[in-house]
């Protein structure tokens, strides 16, 4: 797994250094790029936990991080038809900002899934629930692929209030 910190890859092996040495404001960047099926979306959610919990980010944060993660990557794989998906996760102290890339076209579904586990499930309600947990949250599909980018505030840890 890798982690972009600025412009420099760093894996996640190395020791990174104490926010307190770097200039500026603290930018985490962490990236991971899967194949687009299904079981990406469990890996991701779960790359996007520990993420956070790297960064430590309050678990109320953590848990509409990783929800929102799920479901923009549920997007990519299930309409994108491309074959990968690219999750960036930043986090700027105060913030967490999420970008789902993907290289394919928008594909239009017939009908619902139809799987034993989603019998009693409702179906095209991911991007209103993202939107309904963050700040503000763009799609931008394009020629060469979509683009989801969602902001969410990161509530304080109940030990800072």
């Amino acid at each position: 797994m890798a982690i972009m910190d600025g412009l420099r890859p760093v894996t996640t092996d190395r020791p990174r250094p104490s926010p307190a040495a770097r200039p500026g404001p603290t930018r985490l960047r962490a990236l991971r790029i899967t194949r687009a099926v299904a079981a990406t979306v469990p890996e991701v959610r779960n790359f996007a936990r520990r993420t956070a919990q790297r960064w430590a980010i309050p678990e109320e944060s953590s848990d509409t991080l990783s929800l929102v993660v799920s479901e923009l990557v549920t997007n990519a794989v299930l309409h994108s038809g491309s074959a990968d998906v690219t999750t960036l996760i930043v986090f700027d102290g105060a913030a967490v900002t999420v970008e789902i890339t993907d290289s394919g076209r928008w594909l239009v579904r017939d009908a619902c899934r139809r799987v034993a586990e989603d019998e009693d499930a409702a179906f095209g309600r991911g991007l209103d629930l993202v939107r309904a947990c963050t700040s503000w949250c763009m799609i931008q599909p394009s020629p060469a692929g979509t683009r989801a980018v969602a902001r969410l505030p990161v509530a304080e840890s109940g030990a800072d209030r």
